[in-house]
C-alpha cells in the first residue's frame, strides 16, 4: 500500500492547518498516511554563513530524508502576512539545501486554511508557483476559507466545500496510486 506524509506549514500547537491536513489524510481511501509536526524539528535560521560554518543541521537532513520514504505529500500552509510562516520557510530552505528536488517528483496536495474569506489564497498561490519547480509532480491545490465557520468537531460541515475537497483528495490519491 502506498503511503503519504501529511503536515502543516505551521508550528502552532493549535494550528488549523494541521487539523485540516489530518482531516484530508483521513479521507484517503486506499492510501496509508503519517502526520508530522514541524515543532519536532529544531533548526537555526537559514543563512549561507550558518551553512558554511556549521554544515547542514541534523534536523534538516532528517526532514529531507522523510521525502524519500513517502509516495506523496499533503501540506496545508498557514498564511502569515500573505506568505509562508517563518518556521515553514526556514525548514523548507534548509531542506532544499539537503536536496534541491524537495518533493522528489511525487504528487502533492497543497492546501491552505484560513479564518478569513480568502482561505490563504496568497500563500497557496506562492506555494503552487514555487513547489512545482521543486519537484511537486501532479500538484493538486485547495483553499479552505472561513475555517471556524466551515470546520466543526474535526470535520468540514459546509457540504459544497466538502464535495470539492473530496474530489481534490481523490484526484491526488489517484496520482499517488498510479
Amino acid at each position: 500500500m502506498k503511503k503519504i506524509l501529511a503536515f502543516a506549514g505551521s508550528t502552532s500547537s493549535t494550528s488549523i492547518n494541521k487539523q485540516f491536513a489530518i482531516f484530508a489524510a483521513q479521507n484517503l481511501r486506499n492510501t496509508a498516511f503519517e502526520v508530522i509536526d514541524l515543532r519536532d524539528f529544531s533548526l537555526p535560521i537559514y543563512s549561507e554563513d550558518e551553512e558554511k560554518e556549521n554544515g547542514l543541521p541534523e534536523d534538516a537532513k532528517k526532514f529531507s530524508a522523510l521525502f524519500d520514504k513517502y509516495d506523496g505529500f499533503i501540506v496545508s500552509l498557514a498564511e502569515h502576512n500573505s506568505s509562508y510562516t517563518a518556521a515553514f520557510k526556514n525548514i523548507y530552505d534548509w531542506g532544499s539545501r539537503v536536496e534541491g528536488n524537495v518533493f522528489r517528483d511525487k504528487p502533492l496536495l497543497l492546501m491552505a486554511a484560513s479564518p478569513g474569506a480568502r482561505g490563504g489564497m496568497s500563500v497557496l498561490e506562492a506555494g503552487i508557483a514555487r513547489f512545482s519547480r521543486m519537484g511537486a509532480k501532479e500538484l493538486v491545490s485547495f483553499s479552505f476559507p472561513n475555517f471556524y465557520d466551515n470546520f466543526k468537531e474535526e470535520k468540514v460541515i459546509n457540504q459544497g466545500l466538502l464535495d470539492v475537497l473530496l474530489k481534490k483528495i481523490q484526484a491526488f490519491e489517484d496520482f499517488v496510486n498510479q
